[in-house]
């Protein structure tokens, strides 16, 4: 009887849990490593070639460390920008993130969406691209936040927020008069696996009501279909929580809802 998989899920920091939950429910036989690079948080705030060359070594440490059969990149930056170093370098399944523009602009009603994202994922050639493959007729907005990567950080980590810093960071996305207006934004993507963290203050303080698009259960789907029907093996260790610049979490009971209620060690 084969043993249970494990995954690595790695991202710049705690974003990624809301692609980890989506995995979980997806997979609640597997082994989770997850793994924050806080030591070099937020990416936004460093060039393309320094995230190149700190991500690809970095997690070719924790293949060998951990021995995954499959790594998911929980971090649109860094998935534009690493994931064919990645497969070139190492022979296991990789899966990243990007941003769900085709879903956004095939569902989208006034042909007016918005990609919110980080300032790096919003201007790379790779996100334009999409767009021009998939806008199918619509309107983007690019949308680049300096800050709500790290303002969804200090909220998961129980530090005060106020409304006004998040509608600051959300008011560009919002094209249009009013919710009468037919050519309003009516679809926002989450481009940035942190946003989802603050998605009810993101729906309470929105003008008018958009659907948000997520791609974490898009994810979820494509690392089950990778990793095959589940065995009948569950892994009964729980599951870890590493940050890179080695400090200790203590968040576990806000953790532990991400993690399918395992308290990760």
């Amino acid at each position: 009887m084969s043993a249970p998989p494990t995954i690595l899920v790695f991202d710049s920091g705690l974003g990624g849990l809301t692609v980890l939950r989506e995995i979980v429910r997806a997979r609640p036989d597997a082994h989770y490593v997850y793994v924050a690079d806080d030591a070099f948080f937020p990416y936004g705030h460093h060039g393309e070639d320094e995230i190149i060359a700190r991500v690809v070594p970095l997690v070719g440490e924790l293949i060998k460390a951990h021995a995954p059969d499959l790594v998911v990149i929980a971090c649109n930056t860094a998935s534009t920008l690493v994931m064919s170093h990645l497969r070139a370098a190492y022979t296991l399944p990789f899966v990243g993130t990007v941003p769900a523009i085709k879903p956004a602009c095939a569902s989208s009603t006034t042909k007016r969406v918005s990609v919110l994202g980080t300032s790096g994922t919003v201007k790379r050639e790779y996100t334009r691209k999409l767009i021009h493959d998939f806008a199918q007729g619509c309107e983007v907005t690019l949308v680049g936040s300096g800050e709500l990567a790290s303002l969804a950080e200090a909220a998961l980590n129980g530090h005060t927020v106020r409304d006004v810093e998040i509608a600051a960071e959300l008011a560009p996305c919002f094209v249009g008069t009013g919710a009468d207006d037919p050519a309003r934004t009516d679809t926002i993507v989450l481009a940035c696996t942190h946003y989802p963290l603050l998605l009810d203050r993101l729906t309470k303080l929105a003008p008018w009501p958009v659907d948000w698009i997520d791609p974490a259960p898009a994810i979820a789907r494509r690392v089950s279909d990778l990793l095959g029907p589940p065995g009948r093996e569950h892994d009964e260790l729980g599951a870890e929580m590493l940050f890179t610049s080695k400090r200790r979490h203590t968040l576990a009971q806000a953790l532990t809802p991400f993690f399918g209620g395992r308290v990760p060690a």
